[in-house]
């Protein structure tokens, strides 16, 4: 029997802790021995879905290697946003929804990556297919990530498939979908308590592109007052972040979830790849983003191409 260590992305978010408990249990009824856990603290909107569904906070591992030889990656692929000793392991399993990106293996192993709102939509296939069933407070769990992921429905990278698999977690779960969601979404948003790194930092990855190292974070709110209103020390810790991880550019995407709109701030010696990526006017570091939410399909893509181009 192998034993497991399952988990997401660094800054882990809601997809994050509810694939890693998921796939650590549908590991479990496959015979294996696993444990989900968190490749950083556990923030306030996975928080609020834990504690609703009665399920425990899994605890922060920095290297694996010297816990198992073998682990299994959810909702990321991209070393850099993985387990500092990544290399020092085997990953036999790997369940995503984004791009592959700096990502090989010295043997074979279950890669299952689909374009798709969430993880948690896949790994609901997977225990359709293998005839495992979902216990009430894993559903919630699951249910609450593609409510994150998709907001609630409103997200361009919403497909059909993530609407028909949240109604029926929500059936399992026994909660009302719109209902929960919202005040899920609400839960997530308050950013009263938050400091100015957690804002920045809490949901924030790094990509490659061009060779050059980006780190992109979101942070979802409700309404754009409260959080401009602390623009300047935001800045000031983007800043800090940058010259300590060596960043080329870093971005923080502001959505409003409930107008499904954004803003974003920037820190970077030369911001025009952004006014070109994404067609807007950079002002004081600041740019409207308007009908983006995801990191995923609208902000990476074009700032991606952006940065290619000769």
């Amino acid at each position: 029997m192998t034993k497991y260590l399952v988990f997401g992305h660094k800054k882990p978010d809601t997809d994050t802790i509810a694939s890693a408990i998921a796939f650590a249990y549908f590991l479990e009824q496959e015979g294996h021995e696993a444990e989900a856990v968190a490749l950083g603290e556990v923030s306030g909107e996975p928080m609020f879905a834990l504690e609703k569904f009665g399920l425990s906070v899994p605890r922060v591992i920095e290297t694996a290697a010297n816990e198992v030889t073998h682990v299994a990656l959810v909702d990321h692929n991209e070393p850099q946003q993985s387990v500092d000793d990544l290399d020092q392991v085997q990953i036999d399993y790997v369940i995503d929804h984004h791009r592959i990106s700096g990502f090989n293996t010295a043997q074979p192993l279950y890669y299952r990556a689909e374009p798709i709102g969430c993880t948690a939509s896949i790994l609901y296939k997977m225990f359709q297919e293998f005839g495992h069933e979902i216990p009430q407070n894993i559903a919630g769990i699951m249910l609450s990530a593609i409510i994150s992921d998709t907001l609630l429905f409103k997200s361009p990278t919403t497909t059909e498939q993530d609407k028909v698999i949240g109604q029926k977690l929500a059936q399992i779960a026994q909660v009302d979908l719109q209902e929960y969601g919202f005040d899920f979404l609400k839960a997530g948003a308050d950013i009263s308590e938050q400091t100015d790194e957690e804002l920045v930092d809490g949901d924030a990855k790094n990509f490659i592109m061009n060779d050059k190292n980006i780190r992109i974070g979101q942070t979802n709110i409700i309404g754009f007052e409260e959080v401009l209103a602390r623009k300047e020390g935001l800045l000031e810790v983007m800043a800090a972040k940058r010259a300590e991880m060596e960043l080329e550019l870093f971005v923080l995407v502001i959505t409003d979830v409930l107008e499904s709109n954004s803003i974003g701030l920037a820190v970077g010696e030369d911001l025009r790849v952004l006014e070109d990526a994404f067609n807007t006017e950079i002002k004081d570091q600041q740019f409207e983003l308007p009908g983006v939410v995801s990191r995923k399909k609208q902000v990476v893509p074009p700032l991606t191409a952006a940065l290619n181009k000769p």
